[in-house]
């Protein structure tokens, strides 16, 4: 079998070697270079290593608390009772996780875990440790073949199944034919002003589903992370670092977190996120990350990357605590799938960020992003020359409707902004009608793309208006999606 896999981070890289491993003729392509993308990015670790005081069961129940009880319970399953497997094929292909001097597995608790199950490698430079072994392993594989700086343009659809992919590499475009290809685009933290995300994280297996007529759901639960230094451009102070012990702080020196959920600094990102820009937004500067009780070794040694780069920018965390604020991370909704990453497609899997497998629910538990791609990427593959299965999804809500109105003209900064604005952290109707329509009214006026930007530009703006619609369409605040509720009708006087 032809298969083409689109990304190269942890979930495109497995499937790519899972799909070889099984015979089958493979070829990767990438927007960047392989291996660019957020995975490299990724600090904390891998969930599912887990002690005598824990279990999957315990990883699946904290992983549906956090979702807000919308994850799919079966979906749940198969990722925790995947980890074991997935980790050990991490270190077999030389993945070195941080041990102690017995030799044993180190294992890290972030937040809304009810245990330490989470590994991870460099203290805290566990996604560039993974991207390597796999890029090399990739790399090493003379039956993969790797095509780098393509961007994906379209899906090729016949007859209602996918044959190929429309690349754009430099000013060309080229085909690929396929029996199945397997998205692995990751997420579409381009779309906010604020973002965790490397430049380039635009939507474009998302976008390009979309066109092709694949259902997607979810896409309103956009996880924010709640810790990112506000000195530079973004760089992710991972959660790990409240897990160890630091706590967040105001301008009094208040633990603030505390006001919203009994677990504080622990409680999930969604609910934290939130806390620290109500916080900010009252005292008018960014809340702090105090881990000065942590001592410059242990920070050194336990969170390398952090240290070196805080350090670079001027700021000594052991003495001073670090001003920080939420940025978009992580995208819940995406692409629908089954348990083997079938879409509702014919020959067209997903997996990994650019997914809505139903394990997230509506806000993800930390650590869990790296395990799903690993899991599913592996689960696809295998489920390559398996008989085909219609992927049955629920009828997509009506669109919402808004004006087609537009206060500026479009450009991906104001795009950017106002979907900080009114499709972030904190959301209400009349801001949710007015990005709608403001996004609408650019697309409708925007002109058919010719050069990469353009063509990610269309992407975004396909995507802010599915988000900002399916945001509108749930009116209920759940999760990472918050709606500020509609002021109460004024009584009238007599």
């Amino acid at each position: 079998m032809n298969v083409v896999v689109v990304g190269s981070g942890i979930a495109g890289l497995t499937a790519a070697l899972h799909a070889a491993e099984a015979g089958h003729r493979v070829t990767l392509v990438t927007k960047g270079a392989i291996g660019d993308g957020c995975t490299g990015y990724a600090q904390g670790g891998v969930a599912g290593v887990y002690g005598t005081d824990d279990s999957a069961e315990q990883h699946a129940a904290d992983t549906i608390t956090a979702g807000a009880g919308l994850s799919d319970v079966s979906a749940v399953d198969v990722l925790v009772q995947g980890a074991a497997a997935r980790i050990a094929e991490l270190i077999a292909r030389s993945v070195a996780f941080d041990r102690d001097a017995d030799g044993r597995l180190l294992l890290g608790r972030e937040a809304a875990h009810s245990h330490a199950r989470i590994v991870h490698a460099g203290g805290d430079a566990t996604g560039a440790a993974i991207s390597r072994a796999l890029v090399t392993a990739v790399r090493d594989d003379a039956r993969i073949a790797v095509v780098e700086r393509a961007m994906l343009v379209d899906l090729v659809v016949t007859d209602g199944a996918v044959r190929g992919i429309r690349l754009l590499a430099g000013t060309a475009f080229d085909e690929l034919s396929a029996d199945a290809v397997i998205l692995a685009t990751g997420g579409a933290g381009c779309l906010y002003a604020h973002t965790t995300n490397p430049e380039g994280t635009t939507g474009d297996g998302i976008a390009a589903a979309i066109r092709a007529g694949a259902a997607v759901a979810d896409l309103e639960f956009v996880q924010f992370h709640p810790t990112v230094l506000a000195v530079g451009s973004p760089f992710l102070i991972s959660e790990a670092v409240r897990g160890e012990g630091a706590t967040l702080v105001d301008d009094a020196g208040r633990r603030f977190v505390f006001d919203t959920h009994p677990d504080g600094e622990l409680a999930p990102r969604d609910v934290v996120s939130r806390a620290i820009a109500r916080r900010a937004a009252a005292q008018g500067s960014p809340v702090h990350l105090d881990a000065t009780m942590l001592g410059a070794t242990r920070l050194a040694r336990r969170f390398p990357t952090i240290d070196r780069v805080t350090r670079e920018r001027g700021l000594d965390w052991s003495a001073h605590p670090l001003p920080v604020t939420p940025a978009a991370h992580y995208l819940m909704g995406g692409v629908q799938t089954d348990l083997d990453g079938r879409t509702t497609l014919r020959n067209l899997f997903a997996v990994g960020e650019v997914t809505r497998t139903g394990v997230h629910g509506a806000n993800r538990l930390a650590s869990n992003s790296l395990l799903e791609g690993a899991v599913f990427g592996a689960r696809a593959a295998a489920a390559l020359t398996a008989p085909w299965t219609e992927l049955q999804v629920s009828a997509r809500p009506e669109q919402a409707s808004a004006p087609v109105t537009a206060a500026v003209p479009f450009g991906r900064d104001a795009l950017q902004r106002l979907m900080w604005d009114h499709v972030g952290l904190l959301r209400d109707t009349p801001g949710l009608e007015a990005a709608l329509a403001t996004v609408r009214a650019w697309a409708a006026a925007a002109t058919p793309p010719e050069t990469a930007r353009a063509h990610e530009d269309a992407n975004l703006l396909l995507l802010a208006e599915a988000t900002a619609s399916a945001a509108l369409s749930r009116v209920d605040p759940v999760g990472a999606h918050y709606r500020e509720p509609a002021p109460a009708p004024l009584l009238e006087t007599v």
